[in-house]
């Protein structure tokens, strides 16, 4: 599924115009939209049955260049992450 079958699947489900549900997906997950924008700030979100979403730091390392083999310095930064809450591991895992 990409974005715009998920904009069409919530149009659908919601009875919203394919105008709001695209509004309303960009509002949630865009580079500025509203995830995105708690997680630069440091904050988490929490979605009860569903999941979190999370910063984690990951530290300097050393690592290769694959085309040249040298050894290189990696810079610390931060990931975001997503860990799947238990009502959506049930949900997948229903047989």
């Amino acid at each position: 599924m990409n974005k715009s079958d998920l904009v069409d699947a919530l149009a659908s489900k919601t009875k919203m115009s394919k105008a709001e549900a695209g509004r309303t997906v960009d509002a949630l997950f865009s580079s500025g939209g509203i995830i995105a924008g708690e997680l630069k700030k440091k904050q988490g979100v929490q979605i009860t049955g569903f999941g979190n979403f999370v910063t984690r730091k990951r530290s300097a390392r050393k690592g290769r260049n694959p085309r040249t083999g040298k050894e290189i310095t990696i810079k610390a930064s931060v990931a975001p992450v997503f860990r799947a809450g238990k009502g959506l591991k049930d949900a997948v895992n229903k047989k």
